[in-house]
């Protein structure tokens, strides 16, 4: 992203506006044009702070996040992301999964997309992931030659994933919890 003359309050609105509009019309259908119209903004002003869509819209996604894993320190590993679990509305979650889902299609057909996720959405969230690990490392909670340790997001993203396609059902806070118990805490070696 560019360097920004915008507000942090004008920026978290058009961040808002933006995701709101993906919920509605999906990746395809959004245009430039309806996201200058929502937020009161020139098409010109869009496009000097992001370079198209595709940074517009992985960049709102990454603001709009209700909390990153790497802003959350329980002092344990299965507290860290119990704690993620507990900081996602259950509402939220079932429009997420969603608006992912319709996300994850388009990134597979629009390689800018792709690389916008990844670069500006996926990547910081993986090296928040990395910190996390490592913080159970240092604190000896976590052996650092645990294979499964690289794994842990696979793990967690896996979950939300594979309960739809498996029993026709999204993940819920409470299934989430379980699975933490039963498969996650178990594969990291964690008591």
């Amino acid at each position: 992203m560019r360097r920004t003359r915008l507000t942090p309050e004008r920026e978290r609105e058009l961040y808002t506006a933006v995701v709101e509009l993906l919920r509605e019309v999906g990746y395809e259908a959004l245009t430039m044009d309806a996201v200058a119209a929502r937020t009161r903004s020139s098409k010109a002003t869009l496009y000097r702070q992001w370079k198209g869509k595709p940074e517009l819209v992985a960049t709102a996604l990454r603001h709009n996040a209700p909390v990153s894993i790497g802003d959350i320190d329980t002092g344990s590993l299965a507290g860290d992301l119990h704690e993620l679990v507990r900081c996602h509305d259950e509402h939220e979650i079932k429009r997420d999964q969603e608006l992912m889902r319709g996300l994850a299609h388009a990134a597979f057909r629009n390689e800018d997309l792709f690389r916008a996720l990844r670069e500006l959405l996926i990547e910081p969230e993986l090296e928040s992931f990395r910190g996390v690990v490592q913080r159970a490392v240092d604190r000896g909670e976590l052996r650092a030659d645990n294979p499964a340790r690289d794994y842990l997001p696979h793990m967690l993203f896996g979950c939300a994933l594979a309960r739809p396609i498996i029993e026709g059902i999204d993940p819920d806070p409470e299934y989430t919890h379980r699975y933490i118990d039963a498969v996650v805490v178990p594969a990291l070696g964690l008591s």
